[in-house]
């Protein structure tokens, strides 16, 4: 059938791809700090030098990835069959990453480089193709968004799953080895990403071809660098990962030494960022039915910076009622941003195959994906450096010091980037009624196909 509606079980067949992802890229955000620290044992500089080094590789192998999809196509589409084929080795890579061995120091650090960087090859290879997929499921731009709005609220309930269900089982199945627990735990949520990717391969499917020119990367680099509305989100990106890995790796810390909370009491914490953001998915997709996307983009961002400056000067030590309430409501208003955010990727493609008459694809999509690994990059790094600073000590009583930072760090530091974010989009415009010129525009000129492809 020649249309470009998608059915109900395929948004959910796509939001599942996300929720597997979301199994590593949750993992990443909300607890691989405190597990390298407080578990596994790195010293915060080793660990801020590792995340650097991780998301450079991480960041090569996007664009690799990016390169690669644009000149396969199968008799499956042109990224869906990473889904089948790579499922498996990523849901191992996951296994390893979370294994702690009983060997000295150095040889721990090297294994800790080694797995974190197969786990960021592995994710590389099903994530970039998962991105791009949205171009190629449909061309209608509010079906795109409703896809972005499915794919994010599964993305939550991973972010659920990694930051309430991972920490209980670890405590409960590990006993006084965390570590083996944690390992457990994990096992758990690979063989769950696994079956999930799985799914998503199964139930989607490919229906707008894109003739995709052979290019240099300098060649396609060239076109990139003259559409500024993908410039735009690229510094979007950069400044809003920073932001949130940087809250959401110090937020169990907070619960844990600022706010005093036991396991219990920090998952609860850490299951209201959570539960908001799954919410706030809902309610992005009904707000942009009626109010302006961008709007809601830009706005939503300048809140959070205002609430993140609250939490600071409002919340004192052992507060939890207060810094439960304004957490719940930061991560609500947070994630409005996210479905307009990725259903903005194919927009600003098209936008520039319209204006340079060439269509960079993967690039585009492995490019934005270099920002998010450069933004939790310079997070990481930032946690590690600020935690040595303020001289924070694992699984200890902190300092008055220590205690102050890991409140700066959940507050003020990422509110300043998630404001960053904001007035940057002040600067974009492919509002829905101006994509829509340009689909016109694009069919106009022969530069989208009508077709359903197998």
């Amino acid at each position: 059938m020649h249309t470009q509606k998608l059915s109900t079980l395929e948004k959910i067949g796509f939001g599942a791809g996300d929720m597997a992802l979301n199994v590593v890229i949750s993992s990443m955000m909300l607890i691989i700090t405190f597990y390298y620290t407080d578990i596994f044992g790195l010293k915060p500089l080793d660990m801020a030098t590792l995340f650097l080094v991780v998301k450079f590789v991480g960041a090569m192998a996007d664009l690799v990835m990016g390169q690669i999809t644009d000149r396969v196509t199968t008799r499956w589409g042109r990224y869906r069959p990473y889904f089948l084929l790579l499922a498996v080795p990523y849901g191992i890579s996951v296994f390893f990453v979370f294994t702690t061995p009983s060997w000295g120091y150095d040889a721990k650090l090297l294994w800790a480089y080694s797995t974190y960087i197969l786990m960021t090859l592995m994710t590389a290879g099903v994530g970039i193709p998962y991105i791009s997929l949205p171009s190629s499921l449909t061309s209608d731009p509010q079906e795109r968004l409703s896809a972005n709005g499915y794919r994010l609220f599964f993305a939550k309930i991973a972010g659920f799953l990694v930051t309430i269900v991972v920490p209980i089982l670890a405590n409960q199945w590990g006993g006084s080895d965390k570590s083996a627990g944690y390992q457990m735990a994990m096992a758990v949520m690979a063989v769950i990403g696994i079956a999930l990717f799985l799914f998503c391969f199964a139930t989607t499917t490919e229906r707008v071809p894109h003739v995709v020119q052979k290019q240099s990367l300098w060649q396609q680099l060239q076109v990139l660098l003259r559409n500024d509305q993908w410039l735009i989100l690229c510094g979007v990106c950069v400044t809003g990962t920073i932001g949130y890995v940087l809250r959401g790796s110090v937020a169990m810390y907070y619960a844990k030494y600022y706010l005093g909370g036991n396991t219990a009491a920090v998952s609860a914490f850490m299951s209201l960022g959570v539960a908001a953001a799954i919410l706030s998915m809902i309610a992005s997709t009904w707000i942009t039915k009626f109010y302006c996307k961008v709007k809601l983009f830009r706005y939503s961002q300048i809140v959070v910076a205002a609430l993140s400056v609250a939490i600071y000067v409002f919340v004192k030590p052992g507060d939890m009622v207060l810094a439960s309430v304004l957490y719940f409501t930061l991560s609500f208003v947070v994630d409005l941003h996210a479905p307009v955010f990725w259903s903005a990727i194919a927009e600003t493609i098209d936008y520039g195959q319209l204006k340079t008459g060439k269509r960079v694809s993967g690039f585009a999509f492995g490019g934005i994906s270099v920002c998010q690994k450069a933004g939790m990059g310079i997070a990481g790094w930032l946690v590690g450096v600020l935690f040595a600073y303020f001289d924070y000590q694992p699984n200890q009583e902190q300092t008055a010091a220590a205690l102050n930072g890991i409140a700066l760090m959940l507050s003020v530091l990422p509110g300043f980037f998630h404001f960053l974010m904001g007035a940057l989009m002040f600067r974009y415009r492919i509002s829905d009624d101006y994509y829509t010129e340009v689909k016109t525009q694009m069919q106009s000129h022969g530069l989208v196909g009508n077709h359903v492809a197998g």
